[in-house]
């Protein structure tokens, strides 16, 4: 393997730790500082973090920060605007999912995984879009839906969590938000999408803040340390270590895989931080839902290219 194959990977872990230990930071906020608050201070965090990472990569590219060309300036502020908004509704479902766990749940495993199911939510919602289903994703939904009765419904539906339905419907928004990225990323720059959809998240999240909650000073003063996390590691470090691990990688399959280990840290990082260690059952919904979703990332013609 390559030096740059092998420097991309380790950046994409890398990314794929800090995304899973996020839910942790989540987590330890979510009782002290309101969802639309929380979304609202990192969102805007980030968005002005990312601006100078766009510069230096504009620069890298031998390109200006703006665009000289007032369509390609109006297609990034649309799309920037479109997917923002469904970012706001993906970040917001899930951190009040994430607040509704009750206390000594191991809300960052359930959580992780089911925000991780949008890579199984993807390729399902892309049949409105006429894209076929290829045997390793009907596979990887039986497999995931099995992972979801062990997380979630193992001990009948008693034992499911209100937080768990709200993160498993974020799971879909972020699917949405997925597919309006991907429709616009081969005309936009990546990083400047990034900080226009972070900056109408943080806008939205403030402005619903304002009429829906009261936050306190002292209590977001108190987080401080966890709500940069989200905003500067999670958002502006892991985004970014995110496109250069991309840019080198030999294998979009692998990248995904490679960053959808975020869920496996999301627990890792639970039972460390917060001493939420899953029962049996939710292990093995844990241990399905993972092998599901490194199913949904597999090329279809893997198993024939082997055989050929």
């Amino acid at each position: 393997m390559k030096s740059k194959q092998i420097l991309s990977s380790a950046l994409l872990l890398a990314a794929a730790v800090i995304w899973g230990f996020a839910f942790v930071a989540q987590e330890k906020i979510a009782d002290t500082v309101p969802p639309f608050t929380v979304n609202a201070i990192r969102s805007l965090i980030a968005s002005v973090a990312l601006i100078p990472v766009a510069a230096v990569t504009r620069k890298i590219n031998d390109k200006k920060l703006l665009e000289s060309d007032p369509a390609d300036r109006k297609r990034l502020i649309k799309a920037g605007i479109i997917c923002g908004v469904m970012l706001c509704i993906s970040v917001n479902l899930q951190q009040f999912g994430i607040a509704l766990y009750p206390e000594g749940a191991p809300a960052s495993a359930h959580s992780g995984f089911l925000t991780a199911m949008y890579i199984i939510f993807v390729p399902i919602f892309g049949l409105f879009l006429k894209k076929k289903l290829n045997t390793l994703i009907i596979i990887a939904v039986i497999l995931a839906t099995i992972g979801l009765y062990f997380l979630c419904l193992y001990g009948g539906f008693g034992k499911l969590y209100t937080g768990d339905i709200v993160v498993l419907i974020c799971g879909a928004a972020f699917a949405v938000q997925i597919l309006c990225v991907d429709h616009y990323i081969d005309t936009v720059d990546g990083v400047k999408l990034s900080s226009i959809q972070f900056l109408v998240t943080g806008i939205l999240s403030a402005i619903l803040m304002l009429i829906f909650e009261k936050p306190y000073f002292s209590a977001v003063l108190a987080a401080w340390k966890p709500l940069l996390y989200l905003a500067l590691m999670s958002s502006g470090v892991g985004y970014t270590l995110q496109i250069i691990g991309q840019k080198y990688t030999s294998s979009p399959a692998l990248a995904s895989i490679l960053m959808s280990m975020e869920s496996v840290f999301a627990v890792i990082g639970g039972v460390i931080f917060l001493g939420a260690v899953p029962a049996v059952n939710e292990w093995i919904g844990c241990g399905l839902m993972f092998a599901a979703i490194i199913l949904a990332q597999l090329p279809a013609d893997i198993f024939k290219k082997r055989v050929d």
